[in-house]
């Protein structure tokens, strides 16, 4: 099996699409992720994407409701469901390919925000949500933010430990943030002026790359010049 971190693309919103439904209510509809991929000029989508280099013990294709596009708008509707797959699992070359998670990141000015991170529910534990941290951190000092930022759950306690090993500290309270039940979020910072932070996360994304042999085409890569992709 090999991992990529990479730009996220509008055929892997599909697949982005299915895992945000079973990690977030409410999840983001197919919309707003076209949007994000290749309208907005402040957004760097990731997806951390598992290669099945022996593709004869790969279990059968999964499909999703066919009218898991459906909500996809002009001018990119007719574009992604001309290549958008027909099931959870993409082949490319002589492996299967499949989106084991995904990251949003926002940079406005000196300013990331990472607006969502999630791992799909068979592939949780092995450390992947913490590579899709430190890979939006990564990228956030290659763009020069000075600090960044994120809101989670009050009840995430789990999620909250992951920020605070990486020193976003909680800056405060954000009532009611979570329309679906109401449920406030914790508003986390993390300064990344300091070249010592730098440094550190140097060290931590170097041992993270030499546990989980992924390659990395995200954190130096520029944005993609041809949004529509």
């Amino acid at each position: 099996m090999a991992l990529i971190l990479r730009y996220m693309r509008l055929t892997d919103i599909q697949q982005v699409v299915a895992i945000d439904k079973v990690s977030f209510n409410p999840a983001w509809s197919p919309r707003s992720y076209a949007y994000e991929i290749a309208e907005s000029n402040y957004s760097h989508m990731v997806v951390l994407e598992s290669i099945d280099e022996n593709p004869a013990n790969a279990s059968p294709p999964r499909h999703t409701p066919n009218g898991a596009m459906n909500s996809v708008t002009n001018p990119f509707k007719r574009f992604i469901k001309s290549l958008a797959p027909r099931s959870n699992v993409q082949r490319r070359g002589t492996g299967e390919s499949t989106i084991v998670g995904y990251g949003g990141l926002w940079n406005i000015v000196d300013e990331a925000h990472i607006s969502t991170i999630a791992i799909r529910p068979d592939a949780r534990g092995r450390g992947w949500g913490e590579l899709l941290l430190v890979g939006m951190i990564r990228k956030s000092i290659v763009l020069k933010a000075a600090y960044i930022v994120l809101e989670v759950r009050v009840s995430n306690v789990t999620a909250q430990n992951l920020y605070h090993k990486y020193q976003f500290t909680q800056w405060g309270i954000k009532p009611r943030y979570y329309h679906n039940n109401g449920e406030d979020a914790f508003d986390m910072r993390c300064d990344l002026s300091d070249p010592v932070y730098h440094q550190w996360i140097e060290g931590r994304y170097s041992e993270i790359v030499a546990a989980q042999r992924f390659v990395d085409q995200y954190t130096t890569t520029p944005h993609p010049p041809n949004r529509l992709y």
